[in-house]
């Protein structure tokens, strides 16, 4: 069945997404460090909220109240620790090597659903689970291992959690509404927490991070785009599109060469939660076995 347009755009609008999430990622690295963690989130998560004031403000009131729920709230608190985790792993990491560990997501999810939630995943999830970890220590082998690995991994495990409750918004929350209430249900907590180690910084750095801004901000927009316009199944393989920029990104501006261990493990990592019909790939014989 040939691609329509529709898809193509969809494939295109999340590969540029994730083109512009990596530079977030880049200018994150750029910063190495030299703004405190909480202290730039709390910068980061204020001048987000500045910029989607003038655009929540021209919603009727009804809608500039949606996001302001529950729900969202604790949602936020994951986004804050998600970002500062990011931060992190992104300064004392290569590139390639922090994002294998936000990828490790969808692989964490799978244990925490039979613990919280009691579900009982089939042998297909269970196997890809095993070989995601399987990934992942590759990735951090003892040798090569950095604390920071950890707050890669815990970066995840925030985002992922963010991002199974949006599941529980209503669906037709607008998005304006949702990205203005999370950011300003973060700024109590991390000003609390910035407060402690707060530094006085350049404005240089400010602009970092208002470009971080924009480039997150436009990922955000982008993927609700392309989510619109293709069913997930049909464009999510794009996603990983991500994983690639920031590996070449690393290599050319940053000298961080992976090697072919560190690339063995992200492909594990990878791979088993890539959203690929295999058996398409499988000659006519081949298909009509799996399906006995």
């Amino acid at each position: 069945m040939p691609i329509s347009n529709t898809t193509n755009q969809a494939l295109f609008l999340l590969i540029i997404a994730n083109l512009l999430a990596s530079f977030s990622d880049v200018s994150l690295k750029v910063l190495n460090g030299e703004v405190p963690t909480f202290q730039y989130v709390f910068i980061r998560q204020l001048l987000s909220v500045l910029l989607l004031l003038p655009f929540w403000l021209k919603l009727p009131t009804a809608r500039r109240m949606q996001g302001g729920c529950r729900i969202n709230f604790l949602r936020a608190q994951f986004i804050l620790m998600g970002s500062g985790c990011a931060m992190i792993a992104i300064t004392h990491l290569t590139l390639a090597t922090a994002n294998a560990m936000f990828y490790v997501g969808p692989i964490l999810m799978l244990p925490l659903s039979v613990v919280l939630l009691k579900e009982k995943p089939n042998s297909t999830k269970i196997i890809a689970t095993l070989i995601g970890f399987i990934g992942v220590l590759i990735v951090l082998r003892p040798e090569q291992f950095h604390w920071a690995a950890i707050a890669g991994l815990g970066s995840a495990l925030a985002m992922g959690v963010g991002n199974i409750l949006i599941k529980r918004l209503p669906d037709d929350q607008h998005i304006i509404a949702t990205l203005f209430w999370t950011g300003l249900m973060t700024l109590p907590l991390a000003l609390a927490l910035a407060l402690p180690q707060w530094a006085d910084i350049e404005w240089r750095h400010v602009g970092w991070i208002m470009a971080i801004n924009l480039f997150v901000l436009g990922y955000h927009a982008l993927v609700v785009m392309a989510y619109k316009k293709a069913p997930a199944n049909q464009i999510a393989l794009a996603e990983y599109s991500g994983l690639v920029f920031v590996t070449l990104f690393g290599v050319m501006w940053f000298d961080e060469i992976p090697d072919l261990l560190t690339l063995l493990g992200i492909g594990l990592i990878v791979i088993p939660i890539m959203p690929i019909q295999w058996r398409k790939w499988l000659p006519a014989k081949q298909r009509q076995t799996v399906k006995e």
